[in-house]
Order: structure tokens, then sequence, then C-alpha cells
């Protein structure tokens, strides 16, 4: 059978491309090999089915439960003791992904897209050899492959999975009771959103974090801020610690650790979870001859076009060079798909933006205030924070700041950044302004409906030129 595209993933990288390639007018498969533990299969990738939806949905639980049990008392609602069952919270997480990943393969219908459930491998020539869930081997042909492998959990040497007792980002997902105690290794995105669903649940919650400083990608002053509401949580965060190994003795994981001076520690904890980053999923992917290549990291290697260099043959998302983030999948899938139709295309890969969804959230795009300077640019920096915010303030929700980061020569706007309630909402202003080239006067001249929590983006706009009105200007 042939067809004009074939997709190898279906995750947020692949079912976007072939989507959009379909409504291009193109005969198009995707296929994908995503396996549940139940054994079900599934498209949508590590994000709908263990990473991105899974992980809101228990954020968003027990966040209503933190609330309940710290902030309604301020509200003047009376509540008495606040229980939970982690069973329903894991139910109705698994009826969200459910209905999810059911969609994707409804879209795919709808486009007309021949959706594939199993395993694609790229042959020379722009074959692609399916194995089918049932074994069965077909080989297929295509004018344009797009691979869309995605990316897996990183292993750690010194903590090898054992799925029980050590477990990677997705089994953190599954856990069935609240360990008393967890530790977790690496203190980055994926660890901070885990430690924080399962600290609000009761863990005592120790994170070991090679790195010695704190959240290295975000704005310093924002890691800063984000590291103190942490530990008001609870999150016991260790930085500077190098696990050298774990072990489990008795039904407990012992941890080695030598920590930010170099001295032997240890730390016992009933589970642990490794979340130390992911790598390219792409086992199996590539046959020999193919002529695609991967680079030192496992990465396949693509131009800025998202090709590959052998004739009609893409890669995109996170098995190719950039940010591991959805969106940024999304879009490369969706631009690649335009561009085998001949269309215009186009990633601006400057204005990814990036989110944290604990409480506070905290998100961002462009240039921190540290790396502008780097750059060599003379920048000015305006900052609000929530608690002057009369939105924030009745929303019992006034941690944190926004953060406007601008050229001081011509006034361009370099970065956003913020902690604070609905940051991961609040940055897609912060993109589209920067997505057009936007002057902080821009920002200060565009009026924001009061009382909102977006004002705070727009005061922060005003502080960067000293003109702020809910502050006082320094």
């Amino acid at each position: 059978m042939d067809f004009d595209v074939i997709v190898i993933g279906g995750g947020p990288a692949g079912y976007p491309a072939a989507i959009r390639a379909a409504q291009n007018g193109l005969k198009v498969a995707c296929m994908d090999g995503w396996k549940n533990y139940d054994g079900s299969r599934a498209f949508g990738g590590t994000c709908l089915n263990a990473g991105c939806i899974p992980s809101k949905a228990l954020l968003e639980s027990t966040e209503l439960l933190h609330r309940a049990q710290v902030e309604f008392a301020a509200h003047g609602i009376e509540t008495g003791k606040v229980s939970f069952d982690l069973s329903k919270m894991q139910k109705r997480k698994a009826s969200i992904v459910k209905n999810m990943t059911g969609g994707i393969q409804q879209l795919l219908k709808a486009a007309g897209v021949t959706a594939l459930q199993g395993h694609g491998q790229l042959l020379p020539g722009r074959e692609v050899e399916f194995t089918a869930v049932d074994g069965s081997v077909q080989r297929l042909k295509a004018q344009h492959v797009v691979l869309a492998s995605g990316s897996q959990p990183t292993a750690l040497p010194t903590a090898p999975f054992d799925g029980e007792h050590i477990v990677d980002s997705w089994g953190a997902l599954e856990m069935s009771s609240v360990p008393k105690r967890l530790g977790i290794i690496g203190a980055g995105v994926i660890g901070l959103e885990l430690g924080s669903v399962w600290r609000r649940l009761g863990s005592e919650v120790v994170m070991l974090e090679a790195m010695p400083d704190f959240l290295p990608m975000a704005d310093s002053q924002v890691a800063k801020e984000a590291l103190k509401h942490f530990k008001k949580l609870g999150l016991d965060v260790r930085l500077g610690a190098k696990v050298t190994a774990a072990k489990v003795v008795k039904g407990a994981v012992e941890v080695s650790y030598t920590d930010g001076d170099g001295a032997a520690q240890s730390l016992k904890v009933d589970k642990l979870i490794v979340a130390i980053g992911r790598r390219p999923h792409t086992t199996g992917l590539l046959a020999e001859g193919t002529g695609v290549t991967l680079d030192q990291r496992g990465f396949i290697q693509v131009d800025e076009h998202c090709h590959t260099g052998v004739e009609n043959v893409w890669a995109v998302g996170d098995c190719v060079r950039g940010a591991m983030l959805a969106h940024k999948a999304k879009e490369e899938g969706v631009a690649v798909a335009d561009r085998i139709a001949g269309q215009y295309a186009h990633v601006n890969y400057a204005v990814i933006p990036s989110v944290i969804y604990t409480a506070p959230e905290i998100a961002w795009v462009g240039l921190s205030e540290q790396q502008a300077k780097a750059s060599g640019r003379e920048v000015k920096v305006g900052t609000f924070p929530f608690l002057a915010s009369g939105r924030a303030r009745a929303m019992e929700a006034s941690q944190g700041f926004a953060k406007v980061v601008s050229d001081a020569a011509d006034d361009t706007l370099l970065g956003v950044h913020i902690i604070g309630p609905m940051a991961g909402e609040l940055i897609g202003e912060a993109v589209l302004a920067m997505e057009y080239g936007s002057s902080t006067e821009d920002l200060q001249r565009t009026i924001h409906a009061h009382p909102t929590l977006s004002e705070a983006v727009h005061e922060a706009a005003l502080a960067a030129d000293k003109r702020a009105i809910d502050m006082p200007n320094r």
C-alpha cells in the first residue's frame, strides 16, 4: 500500500503532522506502538498517556485538596477534617487520559488518516516496515516519511528502575498508595511536579538535584522565589547532591549520594522516583542504510526545517534538537506537513513558552535577565508582585511576581517571566507580543481588564520604565 505521507509516531508531533497533511489533501498513514501498563494500545504518546495530561490531572486534584486543607479557612469556609481517596483520583486521571487518547483516534479518522497501531521502522528508499499488534508485518511505501518517535525517561545507572521501588516518571503517576517517605532524583520540571503531587498527599519528599543551582534554565530571580515557596510546601530540595548508588533493602530504598561539599550522605525512602530528564526514543526506528543519522546524544540530525538530509525524510518533536515540549513538537509537525504540501511554514524557536504546573505556577518565554545581559545588551527590567494585584489577593493567591526584560536601547521585549497564579495562561500574552516583535511600550499601552491577573504583566512592563501605577517605582 502506498501513501503520500507516512508518520511514524502518534504523539504531540506525529498526530498533528498526520492531520495537517491530510487537510492538505494528501493520503496519510500514522502509526504508533504505544502500549499501556494494562496492555491497551493508544495514540497520544507520552504526553497524553504518561506525562502532560495525567500529571496535570493529579496536580489539579491535589491542589484542590491542599486548598481545602490550608486555604479555605481564610475564605471563611469551614470544612472540618478533609480526607481524600487516592483510588478515585487515579480513576479520574485514567478516565481523562482514555477520553483524550480516544479523541486522537477520532480526529485521525475524521481527517481521513489511516491509523495503524503497531511498530514502524524506516527502511531505505522511504519504505516503512509496519509490525501490527498481532505480529503481522507489511511493507508500506511513501513519498514522504515523518519520524516522530518521541522520547523516554533517562535511566540512571546508579539507580536502575525496578518498576516497584525505583520508578520513572510514568510509574510515579501510577502509584496506588501514598509512600510515607519519597525520594526524587532530579529537581527539574518533572521532579517538581511529581514532588508537589505526593507532598500534598502526605509524603515526606526529599529531592536530590545534582546541579548546584535550582532551576538553572529559568530566570534566577524566579528560581530563587520558587525555591522559597517549594520549601514552604515542604519539599526538601538538596542541591549539588549526586547519587552514587541506590538499592532495595527489606522493602525500602537506600540511597547513597555526595552533597554539595562532596561529603558522603545516605537517605532511606519507601519509593524512589528517577526524574533526571528524557532522551530521544529511536530504538528500532531506523534500519541499516536509511542514511538518517543520529548525533552523540541519540537525536535525529535535522536542519532548521526538520529535514534529515535524506530525500523526503523528516523528523520532528522530542527525537530532534530543541526543547522537549509538546507544543514545540506540535508546531514542528504542522510545519513539516505544510512544507511537504509546498506551503509556507515557520516555527519561531525564540518564543517557545515553558511552564511548570506547580503552585505557584512558573512560566517564561524569551531571554532571562542573565541571558539578555550575557548577550551584550543593555537591559531594563520591570517587576510587579501579585501581592499588589487585587484579583490575586481576592483569590488568596498572591505569591510571586511578573517580570519583563527589555532592550534598553530600542525597547524590544526580550523576555517575560512569571511565577504566580495561572502563570501558564498569562504567558500567552507575552508569547503573542514577542511573536509580533512588540516593544515594552506596546504592552504598556495595551488596556488590560481590571481586576485581572494579567494586569501584573501590564504593570511589570510599566515598571521597566519606572511608570508603574499600582506600586512604588524605584
